[in-house]
């Protein structure tokens, strides 16, 4: 495991079209090579048999069948429509 990652923070920052001073670039180089060395770290286990996951612990969707049903008529889906003209809402103009 290297003591220290060679990162050159500048060309980091360039390809994320980022303008970094002198502060944040030390701050954000010393924050990378946290990060990479934290991955070395992980990376000296042996994980041969381990099956990936998301969760620590197993997630299930609770889903109801997907029955059809009847929907609302257009009388019924517009009658709470504070403006209605023919057969839409009207509602208050957003774009000049």
């Amino acid at each position: 495991m290297p003591d220290a990652h060679q990162i050159d923070i500048n060309h980091v920052a360039k390809l994320a079209r980022l303008s970094l001073n002198e502060e944040e670039a030390t701050r954000y180089a010393s924050q990378l090579d946290g990060i990479l060395t934290y991955i070395d770290t992980l990376t000296r286990y042996d994980l041969d048999g381990v099956e990936p996951t998301a969760h620590a612990i197993p997630v299930y969707d609770v889903l109801r069948a997907d029955v059809p049903r009847p929907g609302f008529t257009q009388d019924q889906a517009l009658s709470n429509a504070p403006k209605r003209v023919a057969d839409q809402i009207q509602i208050p103009q957003v774009i000049e």
